[in-house]
């Protein structure tokens, strides 16, 4: 695919997306399955989506997840940001972690969804692949006021 036709936001800059990082008490994460008809269907990534024009990231993550899980975010904090470039996007991802959501994980889009301790799914979304070592380190240590 030609450069000038991977979709990017304004002036050339990167397509914002929230991602969001669910979290149990003992360590599992969240991963859903793209749907058909979606890029790189069929592989496992951290659920979330695009940010919306003047729509603040955090805000972005909580309709996603009400959108997608239906599941209410009731607090998430930055973890870092990774910008990959695939065939059909140009994406800035902005990485949060949750412990604390109201409801349980639902299949509102048709995505599989699966809770994984070590990470066993595969294919993963290559920009995802180098952030699971880190994850690691971070997804095991104590919730805060735990």
């Amino acid at each position: 695919m030609p450069e000038a036709s991977i979709p990017q936001g304004p002036a050339g800059a990167p397509v914002d997306v929230a991602v969001g990082i669910l979290i149990k008490p003992n360590g599992d994460v969240l991963l859903a399955q793209r749907p058909p008809g979606k890029p790189f269907a069929g592989y496992w990534e951290f659920p979330g989506g695009k940010v919306e024009p003047g729509e603040a990231i955090l805000a972005a993550l909580k309709r996603e997840f009400m959108e997608e899980l239906g599941i209410e975010v009731l607090d998430a904090e930055p973890w870092c940001g990774v910008e990959h470039v695939y065939a059909h996007a140009h994406v800035r991802l902005h990485f949060y972690f949750s412990r604390h959501w109201r409801g349980a994980p639902q299949s509102l889009e048709g995505q599989a969804f699966a809770w994984q301790g070590s990470v066993a799914v595969a294919p993963l979304l290559p920009a995802t692949i180098p952030l699971l070592a880190s994850l690691d380190a971070v997804r095991y240590r104590p919730a805060q006021g735990a």
